[in-house]
């Protein structure tokens, strides 16, 4: 991919977006259309190696930064490098999730619980606690917290999973709510199921995972990470200024089943 993008689609040009957990899969994605909207980015993941990989494949409008998503210091530092490197936020992007434990609370270790919240439900609190007083003070931006259709309609053997969707739905209420004054928008995304390489360890091909999961839904398939990306982007544009406070289900149909 060119660093270029295309005038006519260029939502975020100009516009510097902090993506966390975003070496692989639904991130990347982010990452590849923020940029093609006209966006600098800065990926970020405790996978260096891969976000490395993927901002030399975006070029000079990104950059990696290696950081771990449950520990303030760390993430203090990933915001003071996109203060050093760019001088403003203007948007910010939670997807960091940890390896997907199923478990029941008897079965799971308090261990697992922990990990699990800690990785999706406390690295979304810590990453906007530094990045908020970098957006303030550029005049505002846009947070995204990547949810699940989970958070809604939970499912069985997913306790910690399930918890800390549904939690992330209400954080970016709350903090809706406590920055609107200071030109914060803050919102929640929850997807279906995604085709992406988490998803796709638990079945041979893409094909075997759509035929098991796609019927759940009500388009009949699995979403790509491109139609995921696609609405975030909205929700980190202009095009979204009026929404803030609310959680934008691209399940395709699967909640309302």
């Amino acid at each position: 991919m060119t660093s270029d993008s295309d005038p006519m689609t260029a939502r975020l040009a100009g516009k510097v977006i902090l993506i966390m957990g975003a070496a692989s899969g639904i991130g990347a994605a982010i990452a590849r259309r923020c940029l093609a909207e006209g966006g600098s980015v800065v990926c970020a993941d405790h996978a260096e190696d891969a976000a490395v990989n993927l901002a030399e494949e975006l070029g000079s409008r990104a950059l990696a930064v290696r950081c771990d998503v449950t520990d303030g210091r760390s993430m203090e530092r990933a915001v003071d490098t996109v203060r050093g490197r760019f001088g403003r936020l203007d948007g910010l992007v939670h997807n960091a999730a940890a390896p997907s434990l199923d478990g029941t609370v008897v079965d799971l270790s308090e261990l697992q619980w922990r990990r699990e919240l800690d990785v999706s439900l406390t690295g979304a609190f810590l990453v906007s606690k530094f990045a908020l007083p970098l957006m303030i003070s550029g005049g505002g931006g846009s947070v995204v917290l990547i949810a699940s259709q989970f958070a809604h309609v939970a499912t069985g053997k997913a306790v910690a999973y399930c918890a800390a969707k549904a939690g992330l739905v209400h954080l970016a209420k709350a903090m809706a709510i406590d920055h609107a004054d200071e030109g914060i928008r803050v919102n929640s995304l929850s997807p279906g199921a995604v085709a992406t390489p988490r998803l796709l360890q638990r079945w041979p091909d893409l094909e075997a995972a759509d035929r098991q999961l796609g019927p759940a839904h009500l388009l009949g398939r699995i979403a790509q990470s491109d139609e995921i990306a696609a609405a975030t982007a909205f929700l980190l544009s202009a095009d979204a200024s009026f929404v803030t406070g609310t959680d934008l289900l691209v399940d395709g149909g699967y909640a309302v089943r």
